[in-house]
This record gives C-alpha cells, structure tokens and sequence, in this order.
C-alpha cells in the first residue's frame, strides 16, 4: 500500500513540474507574438534611424500616443530624409520652428481610419478620406523599367503593406502637401490657365469657387468640381486671348449675366459635389451649374471621354480628360483638366442602370465594397440618399462572383432588407443617379426569395408604376427572351439562371434632367429578406434585354 502512495506521488508530482514547464515555454511564445505585433508608433521607435523626424512630428503634435493604441489606421510615412526636404522648403531650420497646428494638420494627412493596402487602390481617389478631410489619389508610375505607386502624384511608395498592430504602414519618399487654396484661387496661380481664370472673373463664378465648404441640414458638403482649359487648348480652338473667346461666346455682350453665352460656358464646366476622376466614371452623366445641362462621361479603356454619344447611329466623339493633370485637391473641390475645346451638347434620354448599393458612404468602405464575402449595415443616418419608414438597418451584401446566393447579379452585391412591410422596413426611397430627361421604361432586377413581399408598389417622383412587383417571382429561363419582353419580364443576368428576375414596372416621362426618387412601398407581409440588385431606366427605343448584368459589369450578347 505504501509503494502505491509513493507511485501516486510521483506521477502528480511529474504531472506538476510538466504543467510549469509546458506553462513556461506557452508564456514565453505569446510573448515573441506580442513583441512582433507592435503599433504604430513602436515600430517608428524600433526604426528611428530611419523614421525619427516623423516621431518627433508625433511627439510635437501629441499624436503619438493616439497611434499606439487600439484600432485600425493607415499611415503613409515619410522618410527622415522626406521630412528634411520638407523642412527647408518651409523655410525653417528645425520642426520646432513650424507651426504646431500646421504639424497636426499635416500628420493626419497622412492617416486613414482604415486599413488599406496596395491593392484596394484604384488608378485614381482613395475610397476613404483622411483624418484632415482630404482626399488622396493614387497612381502608376514607370522610371526606367521600374513601376512604382504615387500619392498625389508626387509621392513615391518605396516599402509598402507593412502590417502592424494597429494598421497598415507604407513609406513615402516625400511628403504630402496639404491643399490650401480655393479652386479659384489654384486656378489664378496657374499662369497656363490665365485665360480660364480671366472668364471666371468676368462671369463672376471666381466668387463661387472661392467660398469656404459650407454643409446643409443633410451635411452635404458645397465642394464643387471644375473641368478647366489652358491656354493651349484655348489656342488650339482658336482663342489665343480672352477677349477672342468673349468675341466667340458672348452673345450678350455681357458675361455676368446668367443667361449669357460664356457664363453658360463657364457654368457648364461645374460640377456640383466632389467628382474625382473615380467618382465621375461611376455615372453616365453629371448634373452642372448650367441649368439643365449635364455632361456625359465615357471611359473607353484608361481614357475619360466627355460628351461622346451616339445619335441617329452616328457617334459624336467625346473629348478627352487630362488624366494626369486631373484630381487636383483644393479646400473646397478638385479640378479637372481637358484636352479640348467642347461646348455645351444637347443630351438625348440615356439608358441608367442604378446599383443601389453603389452609394456614397458604402463606397467609402474600401475593405466592403464589392469585396467578396464582405457585408455591412446602414441605419437612415447613415446614408443621405436613401431614406424609409421603420427603426430597422438595410444591409450591403457582397457575394463570390458568380457563385453564393447573389454572386450572379450586377457585381455580385445586392441591398438586402430585411422584411419589407409594415412595422419593418417600408416606403424604402432611393435617390437615383443624374436621368437625362426623356422617357424611360423602368425595370427592377431581384434576386427571387420565396418569403419576400408578393404586392409591391413603386412609386417615381411620387407617381404610381402601372405594375407592381413580386419580389418572390423567379426568372423563366425557359421561355423565349422575345416572349417574356412583351410579358414584361427578362433574365436580367448572363450567365442566365432563374435566380435572377426583373419586372418592368412602367413607362415614365421624366420632365427634367437630374437626380429622381424611386420608392417601394410593400402591400403585403414578408416572412424574408428582399434582394434588390440593379434598378434600370432604359430610354424606350433602345433594346430592352440587352446588354445583360454580369459580376464583372454589363455584358452585350
């Protein structure tokens, strides 16, 4: 009994010391892990000899504890050397000679509420704003075989997607400037846009540009966006002067009258809302301060085209945007430039094909949008072009393409409610995209969901469609496509597959050119989620199936 006892004894006291010694190493690895995950600023002490002058600027600022703590930021840092450049071209010696409020508002140019890697960046604007407000816009550039990616088309990312505990870090070789003129005031210190400049003067739109950002009761923002011309394209038209263009364009001899000529001219060349080169492919047309006129905007390839259309079967060739002199940041806008003279054209009806979920604020969310598998979710607070009746969010869903549930429909995302009825969600309003004014069939493409809302109608502009919607309606994939038009109804998608649905719920005359309300409004229960994918207005003469929706975009059969 006894030679048990010690047997017993020995094996807990085994078990002991291999708990501590298995405790020991268990404590040590979590240890190496914390040291490798180090925030922002640790990782700017562990690299002074490289990154010291930006903690300092930290230091100064009294930023550097912010970014030591939880949370998930990109930091586009400068090199010791960046800063240095940037302090003699200040004028100064030291960073304690310049200006601390100057200092914090450069560092948080710098800085995204967000982690964003290379390859979440487009050709153009960065989807979410810095902590100053600022925007910034990304871009190729190619020295001597060699590609690299340029912020604000004078900074160079020379080590980039360098995770960390709290976010993202890429390093630039120069530092970020922070826009501190008006577009009027950009526009003026340009000698190549004299001529510009003089007619914005005599029009009196330099007033306009030169105002402060202002917000309204929504928090709209008063930025504007402004499609410029030098001299040279001036002169390639003819105009070596301003008074020559006034001589062309003034047909009232009297530029600061609205409805003369050269201030319509002006006047077409802005745009209200911030428009960067990413946000105005995005749609078809782009309301302008000239009443009632819009500009049409086509991206042929890596070419931003204005006013190109097709009319009669005849194409009126557009007229391309300066790309790499475009997306110039000022405090109230951003400016464009042109390759070419252009006028105003008159617009005919042309097709909108409306993703709903494409708003503002989603698209802001680069780690969301269009992502597969990603999803998000919206009270009415958050999305000032969308509006509805009930307490309850709307979610953005984004599908594999191709695949999933949706991953079929236009860019494999759909807006998802909930339950669309009473007590729910209802009377959901969407502001549409700017519809050139003409008359339109509208059609809404769904994906089926047995439970969804079986009665529901659409309203445009507060006006009754002539048929309602079933939102629990499967596509017929073996019907003739002829057929099933003259029923009204289509397979919406390609590759085609009765998941998909769309419903043409009525002809419309739209009176004016502009931005509309479309609105849903459930008459009967619904146990499920409603699917909307891609609402369409389709001018009546032109083809009514095609082209089809795919993941990738619109596909012509």
């Amino acid at each position: 009994m006894k030679i048990l006892k010690h047997k017993i004894f020995y094996i807990r006291l085994l078990l002991v010391i291999f708990c501590l010694v298995h405790s020991s190493c268990t404590n040590e690895k979590y240890k190496e892990s914390t040291d490798e995950t180090v925030n922002i600023t640790e990782y700017l002490k562990n690299n002074e000899e490289n990154y010291s002058l930006f903690l300092d600027i930290l230091e100064i600022s009294n930023y550097a504890s912010f970014l030591n703590t939880y949370g998930t930021y990109t930091l586009f840092l400068p090199t010791n050397e960046a800063i240095d450049n940037y302090i003699e071209e200040s004028g100064a010696n030291t960073l304690e000679e310049l200006n601390i409020e100057n200092l914090q508002e450069l560092v948080k140019l710098h800085i995204l509420e967000t982690k964003t890697f290379t390859t979440n960046f487009n050709d153009g604007k960065i989807a979410t704003a810095t902590m100053q407000g600022q925007f910034l816009v990304t871009g190729a550039t190619n020295n001597e075989g060699n590609s690299s990616i340029v912020v604000n088309k004078e900074s160079r990312i020379i080590q980039s997607n360098i995770e960390v505990g709290n976010g993202i870090i890429h390093v630039i070789d120069k530092v970020l400037p922070i826009a501190t003129n008006t577009l009027a005031q950009e526009i003026e210190s340009r000698e190549e846009l004299s001529i510009f400049t003089q007619a914005l003067k005599e029009t009196g739109w330099y007033d306009f540009l030169n105002q402060p950002i202002t917000y309204d009761q929504d928090s709209i923002s008063s930025h504007l966006s402004i499609i410029a011309q030098t001299n040279n394209v001036f002169a390639s038209s003819g105009f070596n002067t301003y008074q020559e263009l006034k001589n062309r364009y003034s047909n009232l001899d009297n530029p600061a009258n609205p409805e003369d000529s050269l201030n319509l001219f002006v006047a077409y060349r802005i745009l209200p809302g911030l428009k960067y080169v990413a946000d105005l492919v995005t749609s078809p047309a782009h309301n302008t301060e000239a009443p009632q006129e819009v500009i049409g905007i086509k991206l042929a390839q890596d070419t931003v085209l204005i006013n190109e259309q097709t009319f009669n079967g005849i194409l009126e060739k557009g007229v391309p945007l300066n790309r790499d002199q475009s997306d110039i940041t000022t405090t109230n806008g951003v400016i464009h430039l042109v390759k070419e003279n252009f006028e105003i054209k008159k617009r005919f009806p042309y097709p909108v094909y409306f993703d709903p979920g494409d708003q503002p604020e989603i698209r802001r969310l680069a780690s969301v949008f269009r992502i597969p598998g990603q999803n998000a979710s919206f009270s009415q607070e958050d999305l000032q072009d969308v509006d509805w009746e009930g307490s309850n969010e709307i979610s953005y869903r984004v599908d594999t393409p191709g695949g999933g549930t949706y991953g079929h429909g236009y860019f494999a995302d759909v807006i998802e409610i909930h339950r669309l009825r009473d007590g729910y969600i209802n009377n959901l309003t969407f502001t549409t995209p700017v519809i050139i004014k003409g008359t339109y069939k509208i059609w809404v493409s769904y994906r089926a969901a047995p439970s969804a809302p079986t009665n529901v109608q659409v309203y445009f502009n507060d006006e009754a469609l002539s048929r309602q919607i079933n939102f629990t309606e499967y596509g017929n994939t073996s019907q003739p496509e002829r057929v099933l038009e003259s029923q009204g109804y289509k397979i919406p998608v390609s590759p085609q597959t009765n998941r998909f649905n769309s419903r043409l719920l009525g002809i419309v005359n739209v009176e004016s050119t502009g931005r509309h309300k479309i609105r849903f409004n459930s008459l009967s229960s619904a146990g499920q989620q409603t699917w909307i994918d891609v609402i369409e207005f389709r001018p009546i003469e032109m083809d009514q199936i095609y082209p089809r929706f795919s993941p990738n975009g619109l596909v012509e059969e």
